[in-house]
């Protein structure tokens, strides 16, 4: 059978025993680098809109950042760090600006607290100062290896409902706006929900028929349906350049907010407020990437029989200096993002996939016309197949034991529900550490988690964000 394009450019590298093969361990963990590849190509695929997100959330309507200098940093960031992460963690990884962190950045600590975006940028510095510190000093490993299996287990299958979540609602399916928390769209017969219907088809299609790279042909095809349907009705369906044929190609970046930080928040919050808030950041970005980093490592079977990841420390500390880099570009903290679940669920094993996703953030910069026709209904298929994926680990949690049950549920439904994997890693460590005392268990119990409970519970109580 005759080989495509692809295949030839990437065969010599597919056999084992390459420099490439070996620094990355591609064969080891049953990969391919064209299965890598195309991996990174999918998960920055779905990650692409962060581009465009994050400058409008700290744009503040034209009152915040410029658009176009928050679109370079935020690709400068994410590329940078998650070609680190590629290279130092060799894990499948990918990162970029935090949603949640940046909707704080703007809403809380500029707006709320009166900040400048320099002052604001130099708390994030602060916070992924502070969590490289305990990094450095294991501290987060410890808590990390700390957390028991099922735990782990459920909090996967919590980020992968999450994910799921997130897809159907940037595809209009589901709306968190109105009188209930969530609900079926009022109107379902437009054009962006058949997009979605017929993106999610063909992944699924082709995911049933066991297809490499189901995901990134899903993405592919569903905008190139969208840029028919938009061109047919005159560009009215998506607009600023999405889901049409881009006018240009190459735009030039714009760095003019690299580098424009300012610790003098503390002479404007005051050192109590101000400690209250680096902690509340921190604790948000702590444990989002612990339960990503776990939810993701399980999908792709790279964690050990006891529930860990190896060279764990490894991404840690590159999670971390990646938020204190979000602080440095203006782009806010930069975290590990769940949609690398997506690359994962293509096959993504190792970090060369990582390290394409990072190019291709890199390009951005320079080609963002291109990154920009992607409608959000064309990369919302994958992402509510990746929660498919992940919730297959339901199975494997011990539900006959109220202990770990009971915690294991609250875990999974508070992600989704509230809309934060922190709020659900929290619900499932304080319930399972108070049923273990309550049920004269509390001897099994790690004493970290006690303290990472009672951290839980002010963040509850007075820190949440």
């Amino acid at each position: 059978m005759a080989k495509t394009e692809l295949d030839r450019v990437v065969s010599l590298p597919d056999s084992p025993g390459g420099a490439l093969d070996r620094y990355f361990m591609i064969s080891e963990r049953g990969s391919t680098v064209r299965t890598e590849i195309m991996a990174g190509i999918t998960t920055w695929l779905t990650m692409a809109y962060i581009l465009f997100v994050n400058p409008t959330i700290l744009g503040l309507d034209g009152a915040g950042l410029p658009f176009a200098a928050t679109l370079t940093a935020t690709a400068l960031c994410a590329g940078v760090m998650t070609i680190l992460m590629g290279v130092v963690g060799r894990y499948p990884f990918a990162l970029a600006a935090g949603l949640g962190l940046n909707a704080f950045v703007a809403f809380t600590l500029v707006l709320g607290n009166g900040l400048t975006f320099p002052q604001a940028m130099g708390v994030i510095v602060v916070e992924g100062a502070i969590i490289t510190v305990l990094v450095l000093t294991n501290v987060r490993t410890m808590v990390l290896d700390a957390i028991p299996i099922d735990l782990k287990r459920a909090i996967g299958i919590g980020i992968g409902a999450f994910i799921a979540l997130i897809g159907l609602i940037e595809a209009g399916v589901v709306t968190n706006q109105g009188a209930t928390p969530l609900a079926i769209a009022d109107e379902i017969t437009t054009w962006p929900i058949f997009v979605f219907l017929a993106g999610i088809t063909i992944s699924a299609a082709l995911v049933a028929r066991r297809v490499k790279g189901a995901l990134l042909v899903g993405i592919v095809a569903s905008t190139v349906i969208a840029t028919i349907v938009n061109e047919l009705n005159d560009g009215i369906i998506w607009a600023n350049g999405i889901a049409s044929v881009p006018s240009k190609v190459v735009a030039r970046p714009d760095f003019s907010i690299i580098g424009d930080f300012s610790f003098s928040f503390i002479d404007v919050l005051g050192w109590g407020t101000a400690i209250a808030v680096v902690a509340s950041v921190m604790l948000s970005d702590f444990f989002d990437t612990v339960g990503t980093v776990i939810g993701i490592g399980g999908e792709a079977k790279l964690l050990d029989r006891d529930g860990k990841l190896p060279g764990i420390k490894r991404v840690l500390l590159v999670d971390s200096l990646a938020a204190a880099a979000g602080g440095i570009t203006s782009s806010s903290s930069n975290t590990t993002y769940i949609e690398s679940a997506s690359g994962v669920s293509d096959g993504g094993r190792t970090g060369l996939a990582a390290v394409v996703t990072g190019v291709l953030f890199l390009a951005a910069m320079f080609f963002s016309p291109i990154a920009g026709v992607i409608p959000p209904e064309a990369t919302a298929p994958a992402l509510v197949l990746v929660g498919y994926f992940m919730m297959t680990m339901v199975k494997d949690i011990d539900w006959g034991d109220p202990g770990i049950g009971i915690p294991a549920l609250l875990t999974v439904v508070m992600m989704p529900f509230t809309y934060s994997i922190t709020n659900g890693v929290g619900a499932g460590f304080l319930s399972y550490v108070v049923i273990a005392v309550l049920r004269g268990k509390g001897r099994e119990v790690h004493p970290l988690l006690y303290l990472v409970a009672a951290i839980f519970a002010w963040y509850f109580i007075y820190g949440a964000i």
